[in-house]
């Protein structure tokens, strides 16, 4: 197993650094349903998350003249709009070395503790933000 280390997250979070291979069947769906979001609009972003029932929602980033929301933000909103009230997992799949704040606490609004994981275009894990 890889030694840990971090990456940058929202103030006040870390992040634990694994390959793929370290993640569950049910995470590694929320990768790939991450990437097929953002390749399907070719998105900045796209991100999954999964509800308490283990129902998946997934979505891209919009940037809009009048309107900018994260992946992240968008998919806990379908969560939280089918009446999701707890989310067990989520992943982000960005270009981006950090994890952005308004998603992070989107899902800390539905969920303490659940691991965000965030992956590169290509589906690799850079890490998973746990705190």
């Amino acid at each position: 197993m890889p030694e840990p280390s971090t990456i940058p997250g929202p103030a006040g979070s870390s992040a634990a650094v694994g390959a793929p291979a370290d993640l569950d069947a049910e995470d590694a769906k929320l990768v790939l349903l991450a990437r097929g979001a953002r390749a399907r609009v070719t998105a900045v972003e796209g991100a999954a998350v999964r509800d308490q029932d283990g129902r998946t929602y997934a979505a891209a980033s919009v940037s809009l003249p009048s309107l900018t929301v994260t992946a992240l933000q968008l998919a806990v909103a379908s969560a939280a709009a089918a009446g999701a009230t707890r989310l067990e997992a989520a992943a982000v799949v960005t270009e981006a070395s950090t994890l952005d704040g308004a998603g992070y606490s989107a899902v800390r609004d539905l969920s303490a503790d659940a691991p965000v994981h965030v992956a590169g275009p290509d589906g690799k894990l850079i890490g998973t933000v746990v705190e």
